[in-house]
């Protein structure tokens, strides 16, 4: 994976937590934070992906890399196309991976995880899920579920078992307890590695029915054929979305 960009799209707008990326965390701005963690993957060139001139000033100041991008943009994959498009117009990267910007506690060895399906051709585009142990999080909504089939780690084909392996092949994602039966559920980390020609297929796609009725972005990928793989890791990185969670950030990072 050596042409590899890393990139992480941030924007001000955040609605249950104004001014997110800029948060405060141990006198480093959250977005900061997500960058080293990203550096420390050492997979290759990272960006942060913006349109805020003061998420660009905190990473500069930090050593880190931003590229300005539109205003306009509806999705994280919409805006990291921009920069890359911008960046590398002769089309020398292969691989881009789309990090969140509100993981600041993200376990760089997860980045790692998330490109190794790739490595089978037909894989379009790779992400992670972790088995459920929350009983309290089978019925949340707001954690999506991947509902997947398993595959061997090796070939990428179809394997036998319970669903305990390393890797599923993603036949849905949603927000619903599911499936039904027994078995373990998988929670969606929502980190996503993309072959830079379906990052350009997806992004040229137009939203479809079951993306706008689960709200998920990834339903677009599976509507139109596309293959998602996700490796089955260990840890579920917390994700910033409420003051909660900030201060849950905090202690972490001490």
């Amino acid at each position: 994976m050596q042409k590899t960009l890393v990139a992480i799209p941030a924007r001000l707008k955040a609605t249950r937590l104004p001014d997110k990326p800029l948060a405060d965390i141990g006198g480093v701005p959250m977005i900061v934070h997500v960058w080293r963690r990203a550096m420390a993957a050492k997979l290759g060139r990272v960006i942060v992906a913006t349109d805020s001139a003061e998420i660009a000033a905190v990473v500069r100041a930090a050593g880190g890399e931003a590229i300005m991008t539109r205003d306009t943009h509806t999705t994280g994959s919409d805006r990291i196309h921009e920069a890359l498009t911008a960046i590398d117009p002769a089309g020398d990267v292969d691989y881009v991976v789309n990090l969140q910007g509100d993981l600041p506690t993200l376990d760089p060895a997860l980045v790692t995880a998330c490109l190794a399906p790739l490595a089978t051709a037909q894989v379009d585009i790779a992400t992670l899920a972790a088995i459920i142990r929350d009983p309290s999080e089978r019925l949340n909504p707001n954690v999506v579920k991947v509902i997947g089939t398993p595959v061997d780690l090796a070939t990428g084909k179809l394997a036998d078992g319970d669903g305990h392996q390393a890797r599923l092949r993603a036949l849905y994602f949603t927000r619903a307890t599911a499936p039904t039966g027994d078995g373990p559920l998988f929670h969606h980390i929502g980190i996503y590695a993309y072959r830079r020609a379906a990052l350009e297929r997806f992004v040229a796609m137009s939203p479809t029915p079951l993306e706008r009725r689960e709200r998920l972005e990834q339903l677009r990928a599976l509507e139109h054929g596309m293959r998602i793989d996700a490796m089955v890791v260990d840890t579920v990185p917390l994700g910033v979305d409420t003051p909660e969670d900030l201060e849950k950030a905090r202690k972490m990072l001490g």
